[in-house]
This record gives structure tokens, sequence and C-alpha cells, in this order.
């Protein structure tokens, strides 16, 4: 007996997966040699408080920018390329604190009030010819939730691996010829996955501008220091965040708490291992959907009545998600205060 019914895709939606933010509280005045975007359309937090303001520079090196008035990661993109006066087509992802490509500091579904916004610009294009040797290519797949599916992560000794040319950070721009602009990370992932072993096939990709940078991120994804912030400042250590809904409203909340953390984790550790997928926002989506629930079966429920249910999670995935969510929950209770 299947934990759910399956329904027919909901027209007008997606598990759209989105990158993480840096803001903080505009207290009036700035300093500096800033750019400043001067649209006023985001309704983020009441009238009578000041506005957001989220601090940005282009990472191969640029003034600072003021960015504001946004409430989804496409209208954040848009709101950099106007401030830069360059092609919102034009940026490949965002990172948190470090001019760096260092995936452990990718804007996802949230962004600290005090973090500090680096965009990746498109750099040049390769074309690499591939054989599949082996069932799997190593590859750990996310987007940047406004169309751009890149490698997140390349595991040790595996058939890309060997590749050097290719490295994270580096966008999946075509498959054979066909386009994968526009494909949600899973989807880009799907179709590799499903290319026979033994076969060979071509990837077109297309690399972040890396004249200016000091270093690229270690392709494990560990965490970097973050050091080199403009003026020495202490980003990062904001203890709100901004979130962005799926109904494309941005909500000021608390930071997460250790529990929420670690089955989050938990959940993205599953999706790349059954999916070879990385998306913190679609895992924070499901921690969502499972967190008031009391057994599989309403998280399983819950799931087939969002708009994840398009994504067609097998029962044995739910229940392997359910056991991550009930597991982080556990570990919170009997943890020392």
């Amino acid at each position: 007996m299947p934990l759910f019914t399956r329904k027919s895709p909901k027209q007008g939606t997606t598990a759209e997966g989105t990158p993480q933010m840096g803001a903080r509280m505009n207290s009036g005045s700035s300093q500096g040699n800033h750019i400043t975007n001067n649209n006023n359309n985001l309704n983020v937090t009441d009238k009578s408080k000041p506005p957001l303001v989220f601090h940005c520079q282009l990472a191969h090196g640029s003034p600072t920018g003021l960015i504001h008035d946004f409430s989804s990661v496409r209208e954040l993109y848009q709101k950099i390329a106007e401030c830069f006066d360059i092609s919102e087509k034009d940026i490949l992802f965002c990172t948190l604190n470090s001019h760096k490509v260092d995936m452990a500091r990718l804007l996802g579904g949230q962004i600290g009030l005090d973090d500090f916004i680096f965009a990746h610009r498109k750099g040049r294009p390769k074309e690499i010819e591939i054989v599949k040797s082996q069932d799997a290519l190593g590859l750990t797949i996310t987007d940047n939730g406004a169309g751009y599916a890149f490698i997140k992560r390349i595991k040790e000794d595996s058939i890309i691996d060997h590749i050097e040319h290719i490295c994270v950070g580096d966008h999946i721009e075509k498959l054979n010829g066909q386009n994968m602009v526009g494909k949600r990370h899973f989807e880009v992932a799907r179709m590799l996955k499903d290319i026979p072993t033994g076969d060979t096939f071509t990837l077109r990709l297309v690399e972040p501008v890396r004249s200016g940078f000091q270093g690229i991120g270690p392709r494990s994804g560990s965490r970097a220091s973050g050091s080199g912030m403009p003026g020495g400042r202490n980003y990062g250590s904001g203890k709100e965040t901004l979130r962005f809904k799926a109904n494309g409203n941005a909500q000021i909340e608390p930071q997460f708490d250790e529990a929420t953390v670690a089955g989050i984790e938990a959940i993205n550790n599953l999706l790349e291992s059954f999916m070879g997928i990385n998306d913190t926002e679609l895992a924070s989506q499901i921690w969502d959907l499972g967190d008031q629930k009391s057994n599989s079966m309403d998280f399983a429920e819950a799931i087939d009545n969002s708009d994840l249910e398009s994504f067609g999670f097998t029962d044995d995935f739910i229940i392997e998600l359910w056991g991550a969510i009930t597991d982080a929950r556990r570990k919170s209770t009997v943890s020392p205060k």
C-alpha cells in the first residue's frame, strides 16, 4: 500500500529552490562610494521600519552596491544587474561573505541580516567530451534559483574528478547540444543519470569569471574563513535571517535552532545520495512539512498536498526523509542544555 496517492502536477507550481542572501538594517546613512538601487517595491518589513539594505559586490571586483526592494531570488538578481549595469543573465550565482567560488557559502533560501553578497558572473565557455565509464559521474548539482544549474561538488576519484577542466561552480549550459538553461538541478541530474554506462556525451560548461580571485574554494566544499571582507567588517554575525518562501514572500525570522540545522543537513545529504542534487531551500521545505507531524503517514500526505509532489518521491525515500526528521528531533531532546 503506497503511503500517498499520486496526483497530477499542479498548474503554476514548482519546487523552486532558492539561493541565500545577505542584508543589514539601513541606519539612514552610508559611507564610502556606493552604487545604489532606488526602486521601492519590497514588502519584507513594516512600512514604519527602516528598509533592508544588502551590500553587494561583483566577485571579481567592483565598487560596493546597495541592493534593496526585492522579494525573491529572481528579483534579487534583477536588482544586482540594474545596480552594476550588467545583464541579469550574466549572473551565475552568489556567495555570502566570500568572493571565492566557495560552495559552502552559496546564497540559498535565506540570508543573514549582516551578510555581504558577492555576485559571480559568467566567464568563458568550454565544451568537454566525457565517456561514462561508470554508473555514477561523481557530481552533485545545485541551481541558482533563477534557471542556471551548476556543479556544487565533485566526488574524489570519480569520472569527473579525473577531468581537470571541470570545476565546482561551472554552469551546465548544454548536454549533448540540448539547452539546460531554465531547467531545475534535479532535471539535469536525472538526465545525466539516465545516460547509459559506456556512452560518450558532451557537456558545454560556463565557468565563473576568475580574474581577480585570490583563490577558488576546495572541491570538497569545506568551509573557508571568509577573510578579505571590505573594510575588515565582521559580516555574517546576525541573529536573524531573511527567508524566501515558496509563495514568493520574503520574511525575517530567527536563525534555525540546532535540531532544525541538523535535520535540514541530514535531508540535504539524502537528496545528494538519492538524487545527486544539493538544495538547502528544498531541504528546508521538507523539514517544515514534517516539523509538526507525528507520523510518516501525515508527513507523506503533507508532501503529496504541496508543490513537492511533482518530484515524485518514492515511498522508501519519504520514509528515509521521515527518519532524518525524527532523528534530529530525538538528538535535540537528549542533548545537554
